[in-house]
């Protein structure tokens, strides 16, 4: 089963500030064909604009993943911790038994573009945690590079539930194949760029869901970027 998911269909708000799109339901975008796939429930694609940003809010019982494609993005939160993240970094977040958080672009005139994920834990009313990694690029050249799994291994993010997150920089005509485990899914998102996905063509903000399939086959039209989600 494949479930394709344009760049265009998403949910999208525009607060002048906040240039925002919603793959699945969020905020005030709601669309019950659209929760989530399998533990990934939020992935967001966000446009800030400079010296602006999200004052403190909570959250709880949710796995919280950043990753900024350009500019940068200012990280405070009530556990004590301060920091900004970059290109090439990593965040996970926690939220377990709550956290509150701000999230802020320092620049005061170049904008900050990222993606936030959402994952939804193995079990609530965990202890709250935050993690930023920086993952070289030329590791993820024309293959998967993975940056958040439940183990950690090989450096990446620790993140409560069974599923993995990986990272791929495409030259054009590149080719990668992902065997898929068994009773697996795969989700793609195209960050920039276009690739072919098991026959499906992608453009930046499209995704695709592979369920029931032996391997993800991936190909790059021309130089792109994506993220590959494997989750049971």
């Amino acid at each position: 089963m494949r479930q394709l998911r344009r760049a265009t269909d998403r949910g999208h708000a525009d607060h002048g500030w906040l240039d925002t799109w919603h793959t699945f339901s969020f905020a005030d975008y709601q669309d019950p064909r659209h929760m989530g796939f399998r533990t990934l429930r939020v992935m967001n694609e966000d446009r800030v604009s400079g010296g602006s940003g999200f004052g403190s809010h909570p959250h709880r019982d949710m796995e919280i993943v950043t990753c900024v494609l350009s500019g940068a993005l200012e990280h405070k939160d009530s556990m004590g911790r301060g920091a900004v993240l970059r290109p090439g970094e990593m965040q996970r977040i926690t939220a377990g038994t709550g956290m509150l958080h701000s999230e802020f672009n320092p620049s005061q005139s170049e904008p900050v573009h990222l993606y936030q994920l959402w994952i939804v834990p193995r079990q609530r009313g965990l202890t709250p945690s935050y993690e930023q990694k920086a993952f070289d690029p030329l590791e993820r050249r024309n293959r998967l590079q993975l940056v958040a799994s439940p183990e950690g291994e090989a450096g990446a993010l620790t993140i409560q539930q069974d599923a993995r997150l990986y990272l791929s920089d495409l030259d054009a005509g590149g080719n990668l194949e992902y065997p898929i485990p068994a009773g697996n899914g795969v989700w793609v998102q195209v960050m920039r760029g276009e690739v072919e996905a098991n026959g499906e063509r992608l453009a930046a903000g499209d995704g695709l869901a592979i369920e029931g399939e032996a391997a993800l086959r991936l190909r790059a039209v021309g130089v792109a970027e994506i993220m590959v989600f494997d989750l049971r």
